[in-house]
């Protein structure tokens, strides 16, 4: 028998690859990375990068919730920005989504993200 569960909420966007929302083993729930997808349409929403990221968290929050969660228990979080320069909009964000203790993070610059994406981020949740 695996301990190992699929999560998946119909309030976030569909896996647009071969990959699971997130899995969760034994108590502890690994997130795919999420981008600004609209859920309904599956389409990235339109705005600057405050709205995109919040479209991301909200489908990292409709994620947890399947799983039995909340961001609240988001241990490490890692956010990809392919402009660095919206890093304090991206904090400012977050600040609206967690509160101490924040989860441990990473920030990375990439060159591009699926679909054109300004923002992806991925985490890992402990029940």
């Amino acid at each position: 028998m695996s301990n190992k569960a699929l999560i998946h909420s119909s309030q976030a966007p569909e896996a647009i690859g071969p990959y699971s929302q997130a899995i969760k083993a034994n108590q502890t729930v690994y997130f795919s990375g999420q981008i600004p997808l609209d859920p309904n349409s599956m389409v990235l929403v339109e705005g600057d990068i405050t709205i995109q990221s919040r479209r991301v968290f909200e489908n990292l929050k409709a994620v947890a919730e399947q799983a039995g969660g909340s961001l609240a228990q988001m241990v490490k979080i890692t956010i990809y920005l392919t402009d660095l320069s919206s890093f304090a909009e991206v904090n400012a964000v977050m600040a609206e989504y967690f509160q101490q203790p924040y989860p441990a993070r990473a920030c990375v610059g990439v060159a591009s993200l699926p679909k054109g994406a300004a923002i992806e981020i991925d985490g890992i949740m402990v029940l």
